[in-house]
């Protein structure tokens, strides 16, 4: 399937850093942490819907994490309900297909899932053991199918497409 995994350079350059800059979250770390998600969820960007489930989009975010984002945490932010709005045309709760064809209002709601999570990110963005609990234990939970061998085994993957 790699032959349709996203060109990473590209995928970094043009959809994760300037989102991560417009919600004014960047980190190098951030950035490794949404690479790191859409290669396991995704692999590489391959799906846009998940097989046998609702998750959608690059980064598999199910509906009902979707409107939960919006109405327990987004709703209650005005500055990210006003970046939301300049930089992705959105200031309500866009219908959920939104995962699948808007590749940058994707990214942004997978970074603000992580936004609101009261632990901070992991200290570096070469400590991918570190990165893999992170997304684990905040993203995929303890009933997600992910297991470390093959997460970071689809990072690596990705991270040769160039």
């Amino acid at each position: 399937m790699d032959n349709f995994m996203f060109n990473i350079t590209q995928f970094r350059q043009d959809i994760v850093v300037p989102v991560l800059s417009q919600l004014n979250l960047y980190s190098k770390v951030a950035e490794e942490l949404m690479v790191f998600t859409c290669a396991v969820e995704s692999d590489g960007g391959s799906y846009v819907r998940q097989v046998k489930g609702p998750a959608l989009g690059i980064y598999q975010c199910e509906p009902s994490t979707h409107n939960d984002l919006w109405r327990n945490y987004i709703i209650n932010r005005n500055n990210y309900i006003s970046i939301l709005a300049l930089n992705f045309g959105v200031n309500i709760i866009p219908d959920e297909s939104k995962l699948v064809t808007d590749l940058r209002y994707a990214t942004a709601v997978c970074r603000l899932h992580y936004a609101r999570v009261k632990e901070a990110l992991p200290q570096s963005e070469e400590d991918i053991d570190k990165i893999w609990e992170y997304y684990k234990k905040y993203y995929n939970t303890e009933l997600g199918k992910s297991t470390k061998t093959k997460s970071i085994a689809a990072y690596k993957k990705f991270l040769q497409n160039t």
